[in-house]
């Protein structure tokens, strides 16, 4: 009864400090984006403070998602500390239970936490923030200054020879684009002519390209209110290439894909997503180790500030390690499987060796 006891106390105080400081965090990030979208709605009379507000809290949790590793990391030493300062952890050696007993609640807690946010969480942010990205182009017509990139490639085969195509935007899941540029190429390799146009539609078999301007190798440009442009991609192949992994929900990332490698697109961005979320608890469970390494001393004699700051390095540099492996992994030098989870992997066996070490002998 004690152990069930102090076992629920741990876990609540601790996920009630994390998300108290995740809740904090976005809040934060909702006031910087609202001013920011503001700004850029100011000369539209269309989009009003409570449109941008609703824009901005459809936008922001899928942002929020970086911060979640750091939010596991500050709200355990925060609430480790904390034990310690009020001598609850000592009391709980002295009745006999180990490092690895009271460590576990929040362990549990965070494995917990990584699993909601990856089932639930994620599918329901990124989900809002295709609504949100919708909202934006209907209201502005023109990318949002927050996305990470605007571009969008395709390369597709058709009667017309090979084309390769580039738009600034994309919407109802690729199948309208905007900002368009296309370079046809003949079956042989050479260059036949260049189409612009604002706009462009997919329908069955074709590109539609409104009110383009065509320019034929030394021939002036010459203005076509609608240019056909044919095409052997389906509204699918085309949702899978403008669809980015980031902000595919977790559930449709398997699908995305097997619809972007049918496409003749590379897949590895998907692959290496699908398993980042995947090892997502994992890594968390790896900022309690690291945090419970630092933050476990009976600060009696001070030096709180330079033990925590230690414990705040090793989180940003467990953080930094994840995002160059899954960069490597993006670009397929390493396998997406190894890219994923050999951040969390090394976190948690490093984050247990030092425990042993300084509790253990």
């Amino acid at each position: 009864m004690i152990g069930a006891t102090i076992t629920r106390y741990f876990a609540l105080r601790f996920m009630r400090t994390i998300l108290a400081i995740f809740f904090t965090i976005f809040c934060l990030m909702f006031v910087v984006v609202f001013v920011e979208m503001l700004r850029r709605a100011s000369d539209n009379p269309q989009a009003g403070a409570a449109t941008v507000a609703l824009m901005t809290a459809m936008r922001v949790p899928a942002a929020a998602e970086m911060i979640l590793p750091f939010a596991v990391l500050f709200g355990s030493m925060a609430t480790f500390v904390d034990l310690t300062r009020k001598l609850e952890l000592i009391v709980a050696r002295a009745a006999g239970m180990s490092v690895w007993q009271f460590i576990a609640p929040p362990a549990l807690t965070a494995l917990l936490i990584g699993v909601v946010s990856v089932a639930i969480y994620n599918p329901l942010s990124a989900s809002m923030k295709q609504r949100s990205e919708q909202m934006e182009w209907d209201l502005f017509g023109v990318p949002g200054s927050l996305r990470i990139d605007h571009g969008v490639w395709l390369r597709q085969h058709g009667v017309d020879g090979l084309a390769i195509m580039h738009a600034m935007n994309s919407s109802n899941g690729g199948s309208e684009l905007a900002g368009v540029s296309v370079n046809i190429y003949a079956a042989r390799g050479g260059f036949l002519e260049r189409v612009e146009a604002r706009h462009a539609r997919l329908e069955p078999g074709v590109w539609v390209l409104e009110n383009a301007q065509v320019s034929l190798p030394g021939e002036p440009a010459r203005s076509v209110g609608s240019y056909m442009l044919a095409t052997d991609l389906t509204p699918e192949q085309v949702a899978a290439a403008t669809t980015p992994p980031q902000g595919t929900p977790f559930w449709s990332l398997p699908e995305m894909t097997a619809r972007t490698a049918e496409a003749g697109l590379d897949a590895t961005g998907y692959r290496l997503q699908f398993q980042t979320l995947l090892a997502r608890p994992l890594l968390l469970v790896a900022m309690v180790l690291v945090a419970a390494s630092f933050s476990l001393r009976f600060f009696r004699f001070g030096g709180v500030a330079r033990t925590l700051s230690g414990g705040v390095a090793a989180g940003f540099v467990l953080y930094i390690v994840t995002k160059v492996l899954s960069d490597l992994g993006g670009a397929g030098m390493i396998s997406p499987v190894v890219a994923a989870w050999s951040p969390a992997l090394v976190g948690s066996m490093l984050g247990t060796v030092i425990l042993l070490y300084s509790e253990d002998g």
